[in-house]
């Protein structure tokens, strides 16, 4: 081997290290697992909606978060995400909206709309958009009486889900 070669080898050193480097870089990135999206300001947009829905269907109460309502939202979207089998109101162990909500605390009546869609991220026009059409959901939506929400988000590589648990308060 004579000197130039040694010096030209020598050259190709840092450039070998920096591609490591950033090699290692990508494996550990890749292999890390997803984080947990944070979707309050999400969860706040779609009650923001539903309120908005709602005075346009002619309501004039205001619509307030309820911390137990969020619970049983946050427990069956968790249930779903996690069964696939899922797509609507009935929990994997049987449980209903009202069992959900008597089980957070909730004293009062309870409806509840559930969006289920095949992608890593939602947004509240899908979400909305999902439930407006659906005349069963934007029944529940405009409906005056329901003057409590709770919303709760969900998402995985190939699916998110929301829903928003309604309540009445009882007297």
């Amino acid at each position: 081997m004579r000197v130039s070669d040694v010096t030209r080898h020598a050259a190709t050193l840092p450039k070998l290290a920096v591609l490591g480097a950033g090699i290692l870089t990508l494996c550990a990135v890749s292999a890390a697992p997803l984080a947990n999206a944070d979707n309050n300001r999400l969860n706040s947009g779609v009650a923001q909606s539903v309120y908005g829905i709602q005075h346009q269907a002619g309501c004039t109460t205001n619509l307030k978060t309820n911390p137990a309502l969020e619970l049983a939202a946050q427990w069956h979207a968790d249930d779903v995400l996690n069964n696939r089998s899922l797509d609507g109101d009935i929990g994997s162990d049987g449980s209903t909206v009202q069992d959900r909500g008597r089980a957070a605390g909730y004293k009062g009546s309870v409806a509840e709309t559930v969006a289920i869609l095949p992608s890593a991220a939602i947004n509240g026009i899908d979400i909305i958009g999902n439930w407006y059409y659906r005349p069963d959901y934007f029944a529940i939506m405009s409906n005056c009486a329901n003057t409590q929400i709770g919303v709760r988000s969900v998402n995985s590589p190939d699916r998110s889900v929301a829903v928003a648990v309604y309540g009445q308060p009882a007297a």
